[in-house]
């Protein structure tokens, strides 16, 4: 090729035919030694080679890095969310041209960041069920596909929630306490808790994990399961439960088990007011984020002994400072977002995620696109 074109100045039109048919002949033998759909995919896999991703937490599991380096050239940001050069190091890092971006991280993704990432950015995912810090206008605004790992969480986190449950009702957090403080008391009055059996469970958001939480529960012979949410679910019927408004809800049940997303829709649903509907007797439980909670009308409602108790998976901010007012609270029984933390379910969800960015990359639907 060299040569043809040194000799373009000369007789480029002819060196141009030759060329031509050079590379003609040589495609030739390629397809005749391997075949059309062999060297077709030799051909995508040498131009997915090419191509660089951004995986912006150092957290991110091997099952996932190693799918990503099948085809591609990851680049880490080696930091945490809590660490300072965290935020700092993605922008400084995103503007070095990337083709696809791993969102796992509490961070938000906004327009100023993909603007450094600049055009060259085609494919983005979090490492998530939840979308709430991710801006989907500014994706939508570019034509940028977005991909979540929804459903394979749903097992692990409906087992927290069950913990939960189980946790808050019946005291777990003052009897460890009295039990290290050496202040365990005896009596048929010590601590005593709250009923699954026989109780009025209301799910707010029956989507995937909502589910799962329902099948658990049926095993704790609760009486009653009804829920709230913008549409009937086709899986209600077969799971027994009913859909009511969610005021009802509210005054119905004796555990109220929050699974929706947060949006601006569902920011603070439980407030002030909504917590005087609520038995005295009730116990709440937040698997879906921290949002979704006045935090401040919850610690005045349980300092109160306005519900029963709390039983939190998710706080605002996260971490929850230890000086935090809930943290003080008997009645508020608080886990560090664990509700996905298991070896299976977080490789689970690296390797969904992986798998929407290499599709998305061969302009295939991701397995769990968003937009």
């Amino acid at each position: 090729m060299s040569l043809c074109l040194m000799l373009c100045p000369v007789c480029s039109a002819v060196v141009s035919g030759v060329c031509f048919l050079l590379l003609r002949l040589y495609i030739s033998v390629l397809v005749n030694a391997f075949g059309f759909q062999e060297l077709l995919q030799e051909f995508k896999n040498f131009m997915m080679a090419l191509k660089r991703v951004l995986v912006v937490n150092k957290s991110y599991p091997d099952a996932g890095l190693k799918l990503l380096k099948t085809k591609l050239e990851p680049t880490i940001i080696p930091y945490l969310d809590s660490d300072p050069e965290s935020l700092p190091e993605i922008k400084k890092n995103i503007s070095n041209g990337f083709d696809a971006l791993v969102w796992n991280t509490k961070h938000r993704l906004t327009g100023e960041i993909l603007d450094l990432a600049g055009p060259r950015l085609k494919a983005v995912t979090t490492m998530a069920s939840g979308i709430d810090h991710i801006d989907v206008d500014e994706l939508v605004k570019r034509g940028l596909p977005l991909g979540n790992t929804l459903n394979v969480l749903d097992d692990a986190v409906a087992d927290i929630t069950v913990g939960l449950v189980i946790g808050a009702a019946r005291r777990f957090k003052e009897g460890i306490k009295e039990l290290e403080s050496g202040e365990w008391k005896f009596g048929v009055q010590w601590s005593l808790g709250q009923d699954i059996a026989r109780s009025t469970v209301g799910i707010v958001g029956l989507g995937g994990v909502g589910q799962a939480v329902v099948r658990r529960l049926k095993g704790f012979d609760v009486a009653k399961f009804i829920y709230s949410g913008r549409t009937d679910k086709p899986e209600a019927k077969a799971l027994g439960a009913e859909r009511v408004p969610l005021e009802q809800l509210l005054k119905e049940s004796d555990f109220v088990i929050l699974c929706c997303p947060l949006s601006e829709e569902t920011k603070h649903l439980i407030n002030a007011k909504s917590l005087q509907i609520m038995k005295s007797t009730a116990v709440l439980v937040n698997i879906g984020r921290g949002g979704l909670i006045d935090q401040k009308a919850l610690y005045d409602a349980l300092k109160e002994g306005q519900i029963f108790a709390a039983g939190l998976d998710v706080t605002t901010p996260e971490p929850l400072p230890k000086d935090d007012p809930l943290i003080s609270l008997p009645n508020c029984f608080i886990m560090p977002h664990l509700g996905s933390a298991t070896v299976d379910t977080r490789n689970a969800m690296a390797c969904i995620a992986a798998n929407n960015i290499l599709l998305a990359l061969e302009n295939k639907p991701m397995l769990n696109p968003v937009v």
